[in-house]
């Protein structure tokens, strides 16, 4: 039994992709020409990743509790680091929290 399902989950992908080949090369019909596909010239613009995820992604070699260790500290850096911004911004009140929250990318 468990060989079957191996093939039929091997299978799967191999139809989905046959079945979207098939609808996206059919032929236009009763003479209408098919619309040209436009294609992006603009340079790719990077993605800043939050200070969130760069933590994470530093902690990534670490697992269980040495893991929730190394991403808390390093989550309590970036609050730190963002802190420090808003005071040299003179940044005060709700506005503090919301650019400390903006700031970590919470």
């Amino acid at each position: 039994m468990k060989p079957l399902a191996i093939v039929f989950a091997l299978a799967m992908p191999v139809v989905a992709a046959s079945a979207a080949l098939s609808q996206s090369a059919t032929s236009p019909q009763s003479g209408a020409t098919a619309s040209p596909v436009q294609v992006n010239q603009a340079a790719p613009v990077p993605v800043v990743p939050s200070k969130r995820m760069v933590c994470v992604t530093a902690a990534r070699g670490t697992r269980g509790q040495e893991h929730q260790d190394q991403v808390q500290l390093c989550m309590a850096q970036a609050h730190l680091d963002c802190l420090k911004q808003a005071i040299d911004q003179k940044v005060t009140g709700d506005e503090r929290k919301e650019y400390v929250r903006n700031c970590i990318g919470l």
